[in-house]
């Protein structure tokens, strides 16, 4: 055997494994599928709310990793790297206090922040659909990685002008494709 039957061996191994997977357990599939349909509804209803909110949520998160960080580093000043510790210690404190002092701001850096990320995602779940391919209902998750990307792009394009609702809006729609891929993937090993 040479290296590609190797590869083609060992990709044939995991697409079995994820559709044992996926029949086991769809049951789960289908409620995170409903829950994100739900979720990104509810953001795309109130995308002004979802945008602040997760800025806010964002910046308490940060705030007390920083404090964390510092009272660690102060524990152990002797450990090699205190400065560093402590500096990013302090770093995620004040951009997590600012997160919360000034989330239009905040929303305006997690906007281009969520440009890569979107970018990320779209290219994780095409290869992820790609890995899928000889499955039924790949094409979901290939198409959702291709919304992914489209918006990324539209992000990139107006991000400073629609900040302040444009995140809420596209996570909203984002999670509304993650989970309506969830539900149709579950549904279809649901029969078999």
């Amino acid at each position: 055997m040479n290296k590609i039957d190797d590869i083609n061996i060992e990709i044939q191994h995991i697409q079995q494994q994820m559709q044992s997977y996926l029949q086991t357990h769809w049951r789960l599939f289908l409620a995170e599928g409903a829950f994100f349909i739900f979720l990104g509804i509810c953001a795309i209803v109130i995308p002004q709310l979802f945008t602040v909110a997760t800025v806010i949520f964002l910046g308490w998160l940060l705030l007390f990793g920083g404090i964390v960080h510092i009272s660690r580093a102060f524990f152990v000043s002797n450990m090699p790297g205190f400065g560093w510790w402590l500096f990013m210690g302090f770093l995620q404190a004040i951009i997590g206090y600012l997160f919360i002092t000034k989330p239009v701001a905040g929303a305006i850096t997690l906007t281009m922040l969520l440009t890569i990320f979107f970018a990320l995602e779209g290219v994780a779940k095409i290869s992820l659909a790609f890995m899928m391919r000889p499955l039924a209902n790949w094409g979901f998750i290939l198409f959702s990685g291709i919304t992914a990307l489209v918006f990324a792009l539209v992000i990139w394009m107006s991000w400073a002008e629609s900040a302040h609702w444009l995140l809420g809006l596209l996570l909203g729609i984002n999670m509304v494709f993650l989970g309506w891929s969830m539900v149709q993937i579950s549904l279809h090993h649901k029969a078999e």
